[in-house]
C-alpha cells in the first residue's frame, strides 16, 4: 500500500511541475491552483507512505521517478528536446532508484 501511495505522490508531483511549466509565459490562476493542489497532494501522500517506508528509499524513488517522468512528459507535451546524454542520465537515475529500492532496506524494522 505504501508503494501505491508513493506512486500517487510521484504522479501528483509530476502533474504539479508540468502545470508550473505551463505558467512560464502567462500566469493563469487555473494552472496555479493545479500546482498548489498537486504539490499538497504529493506531500500528503508521501507523508503517509513514510509511515512504512524508510525516508531515504522513499525520497530516492520520489525524486528519481519524478525527475524522469517530468523530463519525459515535458518532451512530449512541450516539445523539449532530449539528447542522448540526457536520456542516459535518466537511465542512470532510474537504475539507481531500482538498486536502492531492491536493497532490502525499504521498510522500517
Amino acid at each position: 500500500m505504501a508503494w501505491l501511495l508513493l506512486a500517487g505522490a510521484i504522479l501528483s508531483e509530476v502533474i504539479a511541475t508540468l502545470s508550473l511549466r505551463g505558467t512560464a509565459h502567462e500566469l493563469r490562476w487555473q494552472l496555479m491552483v493545479t500546482v498548489v493542489i498537486g504539490y499538497l497532494v504529493s506531500f500528503v501522500l508521501m507523508a503517509v507512505a513514510l509511515r512504512t517506508l524508510n525516508v531515504g528509499i522513499a525520497y530516492a524513488v520520489w525524486a528519481g521517478a519524478g525527475t524522469a517522468g517530468t523530463t519525459a512528459a515535458a518532451a512530449v507535451l512541450f516539445g523539449e528536446r532530449l539528447n542522448l546524454t540526457a536520456v542516459g542520465g535518466m537511465a542512470l537515475i532510474v537504475t539507481g532508484v531500482i538498486v536502492i529500492a531492491a536493497s532490502g532496506a525499504s521498510s522500517h524494522a
